[in-house]
């Protein structure tokens, strides 16, 4: 069977010099090719519609219509017949329990799983993996599970910083604590840098963007994944 998921995923929706989606933009308009409106779907964070108001205008400076998933009446029928969905940062803990409590996972998955373009930054990054384990997100609140969209084979670590030489912090790294989630798990973890994107497309996954990322797999040393970098599960 054809894999028909088109997923787009940033690791975060602002870089270091540049404006809200600035650095994604030509990546975004490749992906959504056609799309004329997008639904913007924004319970990563509490306040949902100073978040949509701003992604509106964001998006509307790109050229595309965007509806807001907390305004409509009929959340359920708003995915099954949205052209697209996108799925902003914010509490990746937040996030995955409101998808939950509406009972809009499966709706997601599905729709995706049948061609619906998916873009995610950060949180919305998060939850296209298996599962919400290697967020950096603290957990204020509970959801049922943490498994959440499987879109992509393998985790998602956003917002990934690199080991500093001679820091003096000591707590553990964000490489120390991906190694620690997979002492206790197999599924490989994608560490991705401020600035890089993964796209997957005919079942192909490549690494895109402005900054590279790091693959973990158990038993293996982490290992360094340049930017174009096709991505095998």
């Amino acid at each position: 069977m054809t894999d028909r998921k088109r997923v787009l995923l940033l690791s975060s929706s602002t870089v270091f010099g540049s404006g809200y989606l600035d650095h994604a933009e030509t990546e975004i308009h490749d992906f959504l090719g056609r799309i004329a409106r997008i639904l913007f779907i924004p319970f990563a964070l509490h306040a949902h519609d100073g978040y949509a108001a701003r992604t509106r205008e964001r998006f509307a400076g790109m050229g595309y219509g965007l509806d807001s998933l907390h305004e409509v009446a009929d959340m359920r029928r708003a995915v099954e017949s949205a052209e697209s969905v996108f799925i902003g940062g914010g509490n990746t803990f937040r996030l995955l329990k409101r998808l939950y409590d509406l009972e809009l996972l499966t709706a997601i998955r599905e729709r995706v799983e049948n061609g619906m373009p998916y873009l995610g930054a950060s949180a919305g990054s998060n939850i296209a993996g298996p599962t919400i384990r290697t967020t950096n997100d603290m957990p204020i609140v509970e959801p049922p599970s943490f498994a959440a969209l499987s879109l992509v084979p393998f985790q998602i670590n956003p917002h990934y910083v690199d080991p500093a030489p001679g820091s003096t912090h000591m707590g553990e790294t964000r490489e120390e604590r991906i190694l620690q989630f997979l002492e206790e798990n197999e599924t490989p973890v994608i560490g991705l840098r401020e600035g890089a994107m993964l796209r997957m497309e005919n079942g192909s996954c490549e690494l895109r963007g402005s900054a590279g990322a790091r693959l973990f797999r158990q038993g293996d040393a982490p290992s360094e994944l340049p930017i174009g970098s096709k991505i095998e599960p």
